[in-house]
């Protein structure tokens, strides 16, 4: 069914690929970005799938009330948030959700735990059910709200809870997606120098530095990274400073790198403004950033985007709510099921690279490569 749901779903048109190369030959492909890196030798394409989706059985929700509950930033992050939204729109239409049974409530930045147990109860009280937590950040109020309500069906994007049977996590391989990042940076950058830029230092966005770097040294053993967090561990209002997420991309830019990958939720919108006002290039993060709205200004140069897919999560997880049938929700949301990939909106992938990463999401899904979640 995790074909079927995609195919539903059907928010963007991506292309889905993982990397993590382990080849160290001496030939050196080019890009049609007229790349300056050395790059090893990347594995070949798979050959072409002919595979085709289902459209898969109908699903009636018209009885359900179905609540989401999301992090900082809210519907309009251009990012993680709005992913979510779109799971959420998604899984209305499709399964005839009355509008009057829906709810949203958005977190504060660096709320207390109080606040977000009071979110959650507000919603479980009020008949909503299934309901989804935006983030790891509702780990410890669902340990406290899930056992008050034990009927009431929840999901944790990012995050789990040990021991309560009403929580389905829903978590992701990020670093895969971020690997494929890592590849296009070393191969769109001309000085073979990229940056990546952290919201708050968590094991979370350190899932996604690892993997970036291990994909831009793998494509290129000698690219340089430079590595820049908005805030430490504790402030999550890196997640939502676009004038921090600028000046901490202008930091690594001034440092040499010029093509820049921010893993920051709104913050990232600052990152776009310094990218674009330095002339160089960048990756998105979640999103197909390339076609957000929020983003239209600075999109030009958003070369690709690493795709984390909480959209088909969060629609999976109410459709599966709706069939009584949690259990066939995969474990993790990797390239194996589609939970991860990369777009690349806007044209500035040519074939060539568009092959390489094949080569890569191909080694990642047959497990010759590992990607590493730590740095």
């Amino acid at each position: 069914m995790r074909g079927t749901a995609v195919a539903a779903i059907a928010l963007t048109t991506v292309m889905t690929v993982a990397a993590c190369a382990k080849d160290s030959g001496t030939s050196a492909p080019t890009s049609a970005a007229g790349a300056g890196c050395e790059f090893a030798t990347p594995p070949g394409a798979p050959a072409a799938s002919s595979t085709s989706a289902a459209a898969g059985d109908k699903v009636d929700g018209s009885a359900l009330k179905i609540g989401l509950a999301y992090d900082i930033g809210g519907r309009g992050d251009a990012s993680f948030n709005d992913l979510a939204a779109a799971g959420f729109d998604q899984a209305i239409k499709d399964m005839g959700v009355k509008k009057e049974n829906t709810r949203e409530l958005s977190a504060a930045p660096n709320e207390s735990e109080a606040a977000k147990q009071t979110r959650l109860r507000q919603l479980a009280s009020e008949g909503f059910n299934p309901i989804v937590g935006v983030g790891f950040a509702y780990t410890e109020s669902l340990k406290v709200v899930a056992p008050e309500f034990p009927n009431v069906k929840f999901g944790l994007v990012d995050s789990a809870v040990e021991g309560a049977a009403n929580v389905t996590p829903l978590v992701f391989a990020e670093q895969e997606g971020a690997f494929l990042a890592g590849v296009v940076a070393a191969y769109q950058s001309k000085k073979c120098h990229v940056g990546f830029v952290g919201g708050v230092d968590i094991p979370l966005i350190q899932k996604f530095e690892a993997g970036f770097v291990q994909g831009a040294k793998t494509a290129a053993p000698k690219v340089q990274v430079e590595k820049k967090y908005i805030t430490p561990a504790g402030d999550f209002t890196g997640f939502q400073d676009p004038p921090k997420g600028q000046e901490a991309a202008k930091g690594l830019i001034d440092k040499g790198a010029d093509v820049v990958y921010p893993a920051a939720g709104a913050s990232g919108i600052g990152v776009f403004a310094a990218v674009k006002e330095a002339g160089v290039l960048a990756i998105g993060c979640d999103a197909d950033q390339y076609n957000q709205p929020a983003l239209a200004n600075n999109r030009d140069v958003i070369v690709a985007s690493s795709l984390k897919r909480v959209d088909v999560a969060v629609y999976d997880f109410y459709r599966a709510a709706a069939k009584n049938d949690l259990a066939s929700l995969p474990k993790v949301f990797d390239l194996k099921v589609n939970g991860v990939g990369y777009a690349a909106s806007g044209g500035k992938v040519d074939a060539k690279l568009q092959g390489i990463l094949e080569g890569y999401k191909a080694q990642i899904i047959e497990g010759k490569i590992k990607v590493s979640d730590r740095p």
